[in-house]
């Protein structure tokens, strides 16, 4: 393509019948390829040098001074495409770092909004357990040795109801301290959310207005590219550098709710398991109260009730009506679920096949800290940095509640309230297949307290 230089600028000849919008295409592109003449200010000569050193443009007596001796200098168009090229990889970085601070955006204002639900789940849970411990303390005073005697005597039925009144004006102390601890840090939780979208919404505007501005030097001709090119590389390797972090929030689940009714040590039963239920890889013990896992599956016969698709087993024991504790050994377990399971009246006794039916704590240990999920709905409910020893299970069927408790540490993990069912429940038990690898995985019921039965608590010590 013939050109021309008028008075230092390249200009295009165009053909007579070339259309004005290609000839102005055309002369852009020359424009960038071809500098347009600077003249330095001190020798009145063009500049064709850069010097890296000092980020100034040089004419040929200037690169010979004493200022820029031993400093690196090159060709205008050379030192352009270098920066150029520079400011196109820098770029491309700087578009990957802002999709990805959109992504933690996003990602924290859901978490606003999660956080608000599983408060107000963990505020449901905690007034559940509190009104458990208090129904669980009235059915006590009601099965006292002393209920006789306060029926034939008006002073110690006084006496026994200012008792009952003290309690539970301590369970409503105690559940007000947990529901303001948990208040607390969901405040806290928010605040640091809050924080981190401030935080995020700076940086993803400091990374559009750089790359704008690099995006706009790459498109311009020779000196632009130049113009202030340290400059715009330190302030974009300055964001580079940024960390794009989304906030270290508290687990809501250390609002823990401590202590167990003593009550449920009077009705603790002795579970024992169903071996016409047990998955073929899954073993039981003679006395079925221990099973664990084999590496092949046996071969037994298949019966309707029995589970083919998941390592579990069900208990022999099925609740209608009433109220029912037992505790399982979890700890040569990594991976278990416990809970219940409604069984179908129409396939007399056994499972039913909808997963709907069941309500399940999953626990997960990764070193030495458990995770739980919760089913239904399948959501992470806590994460403790202790190894769990014994699980208890608490059933209430008339108030639709299931709790389940840390044993050893003595304290709730998590409670559904308000379920409703059609049909009997019994307890169900699972590991986790093991996948071409041995596991020694098991689970062991526990029988309850020889004395249980005999078990007498007054109102000020039936929890701890």
């Amino acid at each position: 393509m013939p050109y021309s230089v008028q008075g230092g600028t390249p200009r295009l000849k165009c053909h007579p019948r070339t259309p004005p919008r290609m000839s102005k295409r055309l002369s852009s592109q020359l424009r960038r390829k071809f500098p347009e003449k600077v003249y330095c200010e001190k020798h009145v000569e063009v500049v064709r040098l850069f010097c890296v050193d000092d980020q100034v443009l040089l004419c040929g007596q200037c690169v010979r001074s004493q200022e820029h001796e031993n400093h690196l200098v090159c060709g205008v168009p050379e030192a352009a495409d270098i920066y150029r090229n520079l400011f196109q990889e820098i770029l491309n970085t700087l578009k990957e770092k802002l999709e990805v601070a959109k992504s933690i955006l996003a990602d924290e204002r859901e978490r606003m909004v999660m956080i608000q639900g599983e408060e107000q789940d963990f505020k449901e849970m905690i007034e559940s357990e509190y009104r458990i411990r208090f129904r669980l303390m009235v059915e006590e005073e009601m099965n006292s040795r002393y209920l006789q005697e306060c029926v034939s005597s008006p002073n110690l039925r006084e006496e026994r109801l200012n008792q009952l009144k003290a309690f539970a004006t301590e369970l409503k102390g105690q559940s007000q301290e947990t529901l303001q601890r948990l208040n607390d840090l969901g405040k806290e939780n928010m605040n640091k959310l809050k924080e981190s979208e401030i935080r995020l919404l700076e940086q993803i505007c400091s990374l559009q207005k750089m790359t704008a501005e690099l995006e706009n030097k790459c498109g311009k001709y020779t000196l632009m590219v130049l113009q202030n090119a340290r400059s715009s590389l330190k302030r974009s390797e300055s964001l580079l550098l940024q960390c794009l972090e989304c906030a270290q929030i508290t687990d809501l689940s250390l609002c823990q709710v401590t202590g167990m009714s003593r009550m449920l040590r009077v009705l603790q039963r002795a579970v024992t398991l169903d071996p016409k239920t047990a998955h073929p890889c899954l073993v039981l013990s003679e006395e079925l109260r221990s099973v664990h896992l084999r590496n092949a599956q046996r071969d037994v016969p298949g019966t309707p009730g029995r589970f083919v698709f998941g390592a579990t087993v069900l208990g022999v024991e099925s609740f209608a009506s009433g109220r029912h504790y037992w505790e399982v050994e979890v700890e040569k377990a990594t991976k278990w679920q416990l809970g219940v399971s409604e069984v179908s009246a129409s396939r007399h006794g056994a499972l039913a096949t909808n997963s709907g039916n069941k309500v399940l704590l999953m626990g997960s240990l990764m070193g030495t800290s458990y995770t739980f999920w919760a089913f239904p709905p399948l959501k992470r409910v806590s994460l403790r940095g202790e190894q769990m020893h014994k699980v208890g299970v608490f059933l209430d069927r008339e108030y639709g509640q299931i709790s389940f408790y840390d044993v050893t540490n003595r304290s709730l993990i998590y409670n559904f309230s308000s379920l409703t069912f059609r049909g009997a429940l019994r307890p169900i038990f699972s590991l986790c297949i093991p996948s071409g690898v041995t596991n020694s995985d098991s689970l062991s019921l526990c029988l309850p307290p020889v004395s249980s039965c005999d078990v007498t608590v007054s109102p000020q010590s039936s929890s701890a």
